[in-house]
């Protein structure tokens, strides 16, 4: 996985000193809704920031969603489908903001996402990825960066926790087991398909849950 300085040195013909979206990846409870709120204000707060801002939750990419109150599980087709109409979206509206544009802030969008093109990849790892990758390279044009959210094993079964108490009280050992274990092995999958995507990314470790320093990171501003 390479870091963000690294990815810009080595692929300076490409034009990407200059971030123009986030993408927030990573397992339940790893933080991203929390990072989410706090790049927001960060980015509101960037004077030299691009005046328009597009955020899509993981409600509006992620390959499982509810809908009319039912969770729902697209496949692969459904999903690619998803993806292509939300960088569509983007990229129009990039386009226009540019051509509307009448300063030095108007400069396209600036976009933030929510478990989009790692969580396609981790869904259907044992099927083709020509199309993802069609689709990261896009994002990539876009300036994308990714945020890969990740928890340690030790600090796994108490973040699961955290957010439901009351539903793990009636959990076996066993089963709390497995899920910690599913967990830490999705994980991987997310690092492993990071590596091979074109969309540089950066891995940060979210134990101490300070999400406005996590934020900094991702957003120093430019």
């Amino acid at each position: 996985m390479l870091r963000w300085n690294d990815f810009e040195r080595i692929r300076g013909a490409e034009k990407l000193s200059q971030m123009r979206g986030i993408i927030l990846e990573g397992y339940s409870n790893s933080g991203k809704t929390s990072i989410l709120k706090e790049l927001k204000k960060l980015h509101s707060h960037d004077y030299n920031s691009e005046r328009s801002v597009i955020v899509l939750s993981e409600h509006y990419s992620q390959v499982l969603h509810r809908v009319n109150g039912e969770l729902k599980s697209l496949n692969q087709v459904e999903h690619l489908n998803l993806l292509n109409d939300r960088v569509k979206m983007l990229k129009q509206l990039s386009v226009w903001a540019k051509e509307v544009g009448d300063s030095h802030r108007s400069k396209g969008i600036f976009f933030i996402l929510e478990r989009f093109h790692l969580n396609h990849r981790t869904a259907f790892s044992d099927s083709s990825l020509y199309k993802i990758k069609q689709i990261e390279a896009e994002l990539f044009r876009l300036g994308a960066k990714c945020a890969l959210l990740t928890i340690s094993t030790e600090e796994a079964e108490n973040r699961l926790k955290s957010r439901n108490p009351e539903h793990w009280k009636s959990k076996t050992e066993k089963e709390t087991q497995i899920e910690v274990d599913h967990l830490i092995h999705t994980q991987h999958i997310l690092r492993q398909h990071a590596d091979n995507s074109i969309i540089p990314t950066l891995e940060l470790n979210t134990d101490q849950q300070d999400w406005k320093r996590y934020a900094k990171i991702i957003y120093p501003g430019n």
